[in-house]
């Protein structure tokens, strides 16, 4: 394996880092249960990737666990920070906690949800850096509308945002 092709070609460095402070507001609130910080896009990061933390409150386990999902055109990586974050690893859930990493190739069924009914936080990292955050707000307006959405309106939705349904 080699390095990729050169991305700047300037004669010196430039000052071009960007800082998110952790008091930081979040960018997103889905629900009651969920906020999300966009860290860095990839818009911010000219297409290399996309980092969020996920930060999900402490609420009674839910009634239903979600489905599994897999992407075409992005891999997606999961890091816990805190708490318990149950991770769909393709064919089985497990209970991850701080310091695990899941890491999903484009392709790869999986899913999570915190189902430990305390508080946790992950960060979810996309390469490359997908556009995330229209999904992340339809989303966001669904749940705060309590708008229910039929099966073909879910699957419009997902394929506009490279998401597919795992077969059952």
């Amino acid at each position: 394996m080699s390095y990729p092709p050169p991305r700047y070609s300037g004669p010196a460095g430039a000052l071009s880092a960007t800082f998110r402070p952790a008091d930081a507001p979040p960018d997103l609130v889905i629900g009651s249960r969920t906020t999300v910080g966009h860290l860095a896009t990839g818009a911010t990061t000219d297409g290399a990737f996309g980092l969020y933390r996920w930060d999900m409150a402490a609420t009674p386990p839910a009634d239903t666990t979600p489905r599994g999902h897999y992407h075409r055109t992005f891999a997606e990586s999961f890091f816990i920070l805190d708490g318990t974050v149950s991770l769909l690893t393709g064919d089985r859930w497990i209970d991850a906690g701080p310091g695990d990493y899941l890491y999903v190739p484009p392709g790869g069924i999986h899913a999570f949800a915190n189902n430990s009914g305390l508080a946790a936080s992950m960060l979810v990292l996309f390469t490359p850096g997908a556009p995330r955050e229209p999904y992340f707000r339809e989303l966001a307006e669904i749940v705060a509308s309590g708008r229910r959405l039929t099966e073909q309106e879910w699957t419009t939705l997902y394929a506009r945002h490279d998401q597919y349904e795992a077969p059952v």
